[in-house]
């Protein structure tokens, strides 16, 4: 097969006279692109109807709110500059007059926080809490993922892989209630506030446990060689639903699992610990567990229901099934995959977004967990993600964005059209008018599968011209870029520069290539990608030729870029087809996969899976670096925590051996998706630049 790719990457191109474009007067910069505050983290108040989210503005991050009846958008919080301090995980009191939050980021393997702009006195991952009337922030303590109780006199939290809990009543230090083996994780409070359910992942299993808080003590229940997650209390607080996997101390990541021993969900009795079998995924499709966008894969709904998501015929959907047992009930049927999910007040009807009837868009739909057809609340040319039913169950409110107008807050209250909650959020500047609407399109892989992108055109692109061409790859692998601004931080910035890139000129393809989201589990689960043989290889060479074939590109000055799946795949155009590629930008590629894999799996060693690390060498793009001609701009933060900075150093020090050009833009102490804003525009002017030297002169 790789003998096979390789003759059709080398094929000679037709000699093409190329177009010399005068230099380019940009319609807007790189700065106005990335202007608008980015939306996330959009929660539901537990009363009162009010929704809370986070907004990133170029770096200053802060907690916002909106409440009825006029949900005019506000910030509790008053956090100012580039910092590089994540916001996120947010609570809300059971009272809705605060918000439980966390502050900076997580600590890598050697215990160090995120700290991109090396302030020496360091930085600390912090639980804090913040009226929502506005007043003096309080932090709770160092840690993570916050549970509040229902009682609203404490908030658990976890720290360093430890339960911890503080008094939200006082202002006594935290203490740690819970000292036991495993690292902690997935805090659940039971309705009362009596228990603190969590799962004890122990490396090749993991179990749920159950601490009593009066009585002090700690039961595991159910306990068994699998892996059991995702806790879910019943209204009652008598029982407690959860997924259990099956144990599979043998698979890789970033390799295909269309197929596991089956995995199946499980009711205990929680006053005796006895646990039961309620409902199974059958074999074959759907017998590997696929999550979704929630705040628990299981939702205990009225009806004593459970709603999960499964892939019984090849696409993620929701079913329910009776707590007492029995057949699972498809609520959503379609060549579609739902994606972010969230359950209302009651109980009764559930939100999600999914790309039914419109499959390289979102938009958000509504079914009763008793069934019936789902009921679409948007439509149309724009996106919509991310919806929660308010409180009082008079609205929802999601994020929402189109080709020109970046992502930003909504309320769709009864039949009324959707509104923005935060329209200020969006500066008057910003160039929406000069943006391009990426077109859909479709052309065939090297191997004659079908493969989806977005092909953005300059505007002034006249009949006869032959323009230079760049192809973008999103990273992941589980991605699916859209037609339009994307709904997560990383690919919004990557929408941008895509436009940015297409105002100056370029003709700009972003490809969505096999082992990606949103066309069923045979794309995603694609037979030989990743670290089995990179298939994606060929999506990559389609790519290329169908760019060749166009009458408005000049087919020897055609460009890659990408950042981590994205820039694995353009260190491969790179070193397999540099006939066919005259350039790239690798963000923090993955280049060797036998290292990638060890971020994941510590147990890995090569020297022990011979075979499977020979079909992974040969699925890296260092095994063809002999091969390797086009100049190409390396990038990477040297504390990433998903992509090993030591990828980024053995490929430079491979390809300065074979003479290659090779230039690099390096970030100390910055991490994989970067934290400042500063480093984000960065990095595009300098691909920017790296482009216009190598693809327009």
């Amino acid at each position: 097969m790789i003998s096979h790719l390789r003759s059709l990457a080398v094929v000679a191109t037709a000699a093409l006279a190329p177009t010399t474009l005068p230099a380019q007067q940009p319609a807007f910069t790189l700065e106005q692109a990335l202007s608008a505050s980015f939306p996330e983290e959009l929660v539901a108040a537990p009363t009162g109807g009010a929704v809370a989210w986070v907004f990133n503005d170029r770096g200053a991050r802060n907690i916002w709110i909106a409440a009825p009846p006029d949900y005019q958008g506000k910030p509790v919080t008053t956090y100012t500059g580039d910092d590089g301090q994540e916001i996120g995980e947010l609570q809300w009191t059971p009272d809705a007059k605060a918000i439980v939050y966390v502050r900076g980021g997580g600590p890598n393997g050697r215990g160090e926080t995120p700290n991109p702009h090396s302030l020496p006195e360091g930085v600390e991952q912090d639980v804090w809490v913040v009226a929502v009337s506005g007043g003096a922030l309080r932090r709770l303590g160092e840690g993570s993922s916050p549970a509040v109780s229902p009682k609203g006199d404490r908030v658990a939290f976890l720290r360093r892989g430890q339960i911890w809990w503080v008094s939200l009543a006082d202002s006594a230090a935290p203490q740690q209630p819970i000292h036991a083996r495993g690292r902690a994780g997935a805090l659940r409070w039971s309705p009362d506030a009596a228990a603190l359910a969590f799962v004890s992942r122990r490396d090749d299993h993991a179990f749920i446990g159950i601490y009593d808080v009066a009585a002090k003590t700690l039961r595991f229940v159910d306990p068994s060689v699998d892996s059991d997650v995702d806790p879910v209390w019943a209204p009652d607080g008598k029982r407690l639903a959860f997924v259990r996997i099956p144990a599979a101390t043998g698979t890789l990541p970033f390799t295909p699992e269309r197929a596991a021993q089956p995995w199946s969900i499980r009711v205990v009795d929680v006053a005796s610990g006895a646990g039961r079998e309620v409902w199974k995924a059958d074999t074959g499709r759907g017998s590997a567990f696929q999550g979704v966008v929630t705040a628990n894969q299981l939702l205990w709904t009225a009806g004593d229901r459970l709603v999960f998501p499964w892939e019984k015929d090849g696409w993620t959907h929701l079913y329910a099934v009776p707590v007492a047992g029995g057949a699972a009930a498809l609520l959503t049927r379609g060549a579609f995959e739902v994606e972010y999910v969230a359950l209302g007040a009651d109980g009764s009807s559930i939100v999600y977004n999914s790309n039914q009837d419109d499959i390289d868009r979102r938009h958000v739909w509504r079914v009763a967990v008793a069934g019936g057809a789902p009921v679409a609340l948007t439509r149309g040319t724009g996106l919509e993600w991310a919806p929660v039913i308010t409180s009082d169950g008079k609205a929802v409110a999601f994020f929402h964005a189109d080709a020109r107008q970046p992502p930003r807050p909504a309320i769709l209250l009864g039949a009324a059209a959707p509104r923005d909650i935060a329209p200020a959020a969006i500066p008057a500047d910003f160039p929406a008018a000069a943006l391009l609407e990426p077109q859909q399109v479709l052309f065939s892989a090297a191997d004659g599968v079908t493969i989806h992108g977005q092909l953005f055109l300059p505007k002034n692109l006249k009949p006869g011209e032959r323009r230079p061409a760049v192809v973008f790859f999103h990273g992941g692998s589980r991605r699916q870029m859209l037609l339009g601004w994307h709904y997560l931080y990383y690919y919004r910035n990557a929408y941008a520069l895509n436009e940015y890139l297409a105002s100056q000129g370029y003709v700009v393809l972003s490809v969505n290539y096999r082992s990606g989201i949103g066309y069923g589990i045979e794309f995603r689960e694609a037979l030989h990608y990743g670290a089995q043989g990179a298939s994606e290889f060929n999506d990559v060479l389609g790519a290329g030729v169908y760019l060749r074939s166009r009458a408005d590109v000049d087919a020897a000055r055609i460009g890659l870029w990408g950042g981590s799946y994205g820039g694995f795949l353009t260190a491969m155009g790179l070193a397999r087809a540099s006939d066919l590629f005259a350039a790239g930008v690798d963000l923090h590629g993955v280049h060797d996969w036998n290292i990638e894999i060890r971020n994941w799996v510590e147990s890995y060693d090569p020297a022990k899976q011979t075979d499977a690390a020979k079909l992974a060498y040969e699925s890296s793009p260092i095994a063809y670096v002999k091969d390797w001609r086009s100049p190409v701009l390396l990038i990477h933060g040297d504390d990433d925590r998903n992509v090993q900075f030591s990828q980024t150093v053995e490929l430079a020090e491979a390809l300065r051996h074979q003479g290659v050009v090779v230039e690099q833009l390096i970030f100390p102490d910055e991490i994989h998706d970067f934290l400042t804003h500063a480093h984000w525009l960065a990095v595009y002017h300098a691909a920017a630049e790296f482009f216009e030297r190598r693809l327009r002169r």
